[in-house]
């Protein structure tokens, strides 16, 4: 799968918002070094850079397209092609930052412990993941994956498996001095049902898009955006409210 920037940001303000709420609820310590894992285009970088401005913050992406981006809105940081699911850095971080990027990898039994181990004392990890799998949207998906002549390639297609808040708390307090999770449910006002679907092209319909032809990804999306219309009523002025259910955890050694 290829990521695209251009796609991502159609609904930037939506998306920075999650991180805004997420970087607001870091503990004010004395951070001297961040790191932003799968930092996108920046945003959530920017975020991150202006809450902490004597810091001396890092942005890791697997995309090129992503980074290229980033780099053009923050010039004066540092960005870094990385897996982020390898990472292991030389140095410990006070603050590591995850922002709707962890739901990509598996094994969060491992990794997140994994992630605590790489900051310094007292510092922090900031967590924010998607909890929409069981939404309308997601559910759309995973059916018309199945429903289709396209089935044999994209049919068995499934995101990772998503953690309740009391697992990553448990998980956590093991390795963490406290931890605090919430959930939120934001509530996206979109111009209308194509839009639903702009948003999902740009993150969880690309594992089924990517390996389709031009006409199957034509197919899949109109047969998907139909779907979505039923399941999303449209207000009286054409507007769609899209519940966006997000999961965070702040956990701090």
């Amino acid at each position: 799968m290829t990521w695209s920037a251009k796609q991502y940001t159609l609904f930037e303000q939506q998306r920075t918002r999650p991180v805004r709420d997420l970087v607001a609820a870091i503990p004010d310590t004395n951070v001297r070094t961040a790191v932003d894992l799968g930092c996108g285009p920046g945003n959530s970088t920017e975020v991150l850079a202006e809450r902490f401005p004597q810091a001396r913050v890092t942005g890791l992406d697997s995309s090129d397209d992503m980074l290229a981006d980033a780099r053009k809105r923050l010039p004066a940081l540092t960005f870094e092609l990385a897996d982020i699911g390898a990472w292991s850095p030389a140095q410990p971080f006070d603050v590591i930052l995850a922002n709707a990027s962890l739901q990509w990898l598996p094994d969060h039994a491992k990794l997140y412990p994994h992630l605590v181990r790489q900051l310094n004392p007292g510092g922090t990890l900031a967590v924010q993941t998607p909890d929409n799998l069981d939404e309308p949207a997601h559910r759309l998906a995973r059916q018309v994956a199945a429903d289709g002549p396209w089935a044999a390639k994209v049919g068995t297609i499934k995101h990772n498996e998503r953690h309740t808040a009391s697992y990553y708390y448990e998980l956590l307090s093991r390795h963490c001095s406290t931890v605090d999770v919430w959930g939120t449910t934001y509530q996206h006002p979109l111009a209308d049902h194509a839009a639903v679907v702009e948003w999902f092209k740009g993150s969880a319909l690309r594992p089924y898009l990517a390996p389709l032809t031009q006409s199957e990804k034509v197919a899949f999306l109109q047969d998907y955006q139909a779907r979505i219309t039923q399941a999303y009523p449209a207000l009286a002025d054409g507007t769609v409210l899209l519940p966006f259910p997000r999961l965070f955890v702040i956990a701090t050694c």
